[in-house]
């Protein structure tokens, strides 16, 4: 069996964050090998089983290849696809050529040569991906379907290799807005530190230098799209605090760049469904308010689960069970959480705007005004 540091495994299923990865460590390794032509990049994307063989012939060659001027080696086969749950992946011949790559694997002397593997997507059932994250110097390279810790350690670095730095509630409001998008979250990070760190931007303190330029909530709120996924951020978090003046103004921010009412009212009515969820668990005592989200969620899971029949394991907004504890402690703790009844006649209205919206299609931003007046007026 090989060390643990024989080679470098760097796996996931954002391909973003996995090439990120990989080309820091290939790049410290690369910059040992000192003359610079010791370092070599196979090429691991195949469409078919012809290109998994080819892709490993040419890493089996450049292993076994000495140094120009001698010296240790560094391979980096990068871009593997094929040890993904896919038609590639999943053939006969396919799982044979692993067993030859791992043979070459087992073989290495890290001596004289240092591999890297970057592999995306990958099934982490198979054998091949097992074997290797037990006997490699592993790294999960994942942003997490919630979010998870990757994401805001990725924005919070990039902000930092700018120069700069997230204030309070910057980072989630970036997470939210943007989703989990590794890509998209570097590129928008990169825009925020540029913008504050002009003289005109609001969070941009007096004599900002590197290092003292802080990104904002207000900065990502004025520049940042809402691009995830059926979630208008601003107009269900204006609504959800209660603030009435700035309800009407997020409403009239999305109707004003051709925006519909149905999305609105669909993150609306989600985001009130989990809220009556939580506001009924916590009256009952069953979960609380903690300093990392809502604590006590598995045990109200295990006494409630099996209310929620075909939904037990479904994640959506009518299983408050199947949300990250995290958000949920976000989303009731952002402000002062509505009381039960409140939460039920937001969800009558909800229903009434979206019966008015269907006589009155061409009055959509009329109708939600309205309804967000008769809700938080009072």
């Amino acid at each position: 069996m090989p060390d643990a540091s024989s080679f470098i495994f760097i796996a996931g299923q954002d391909d973003y964050l996995v090439d990120r990865l990989g080309q820091k460590r290939y790049s410290a390794l690369a910059g040992f090998a000192g003359d610079g032509l010791s370092g070599e990049i196979i090429n691991g994307f195949a469409a078919n089983v012809g290109e998994v063989e080819a892709a490993i012939n040419r890493f089996r060659e450049a292993v076994q290849t000495m140094p120009m001027f001698g010296g240790k080696r560094t391979v980096w086969l990068k871009d593997v696809n094929f040890l993904a749950d896919s038609p590639t992946g999943r053939a006969e011949s396919t799982l044979a050529l692993l067993e030859d790559l791992k043979v070459i694997l087992e073989s290495l002397n890290p001596e004289e040569t240092a591999v890297l593997v970057t592999a995306s997507p990958v099934d982490r059932r198979r054998s091949f991906p097992k074997w290797c994250e037990q006997n490699a110097d592993f790294t999960l390279a994942d942003s997490g379907g919630d979010g998870g810790e990757a994401l805001p350690s990725l924005v919070e670095a990039e902000a930092r290799a700018q120069g700069a730095t997230f204030g309070p509630g910057a980072v989630e409001r970036l997470l939210a807005q943007v989703g989990p998008n590794a890509r998209l979250l570097v590129e928008e990070t990169r825009k925020l530190a540029n913008y504050a760190s002009q003289p005109a931007s609001a969070s941009a303190p007096a004599g900002a230098t590197a290092g003292s330029i802080v990104i904002g909530e207000e900065d990502v709120a004025q520049l940042t799209p809402n691009v995830a996924e059926n979630d208008f951020f601003e107009s269900s978090e204006a609504f959800f605090s209660g603030d009435l003046p700035w309800t009407l103004a997020a409403l009239r921010r999305h109707f004003f760049t051709g925006g519909d009412a149905r999305p609105v009212i669909a993150a609306l009515q989600n985001r009130n469904r989990l809220l009556l969820q939580v506001r009924t668990l916590l009256d009952a005592g069953a979960i609380r308010m903690g300093g990392r989200g809502m604590e006590g969620l598995p045990g109200a899971a295990r006494t409630y689960r099996e209310r929620y029949a075909e939904a037990a394991e479904t994640k959506s907004s009518y299983n408050v069970f199947s949300q990250n504890a995290w958000y949920l402690g976000k989303l009731a703790g952002g402000a002062k959480l509505p009381t039960l009844r409140r939460l039920i006649d937001n969800q009558r209205e909800l229903i009434a705007a979206f019966e008015e919206i269907v006589r009155r299609p061409d009055e959509q931003e009329e109708v939600l005004r309205d309804f967000a007046v008769r809700c938080l007026a009072g």
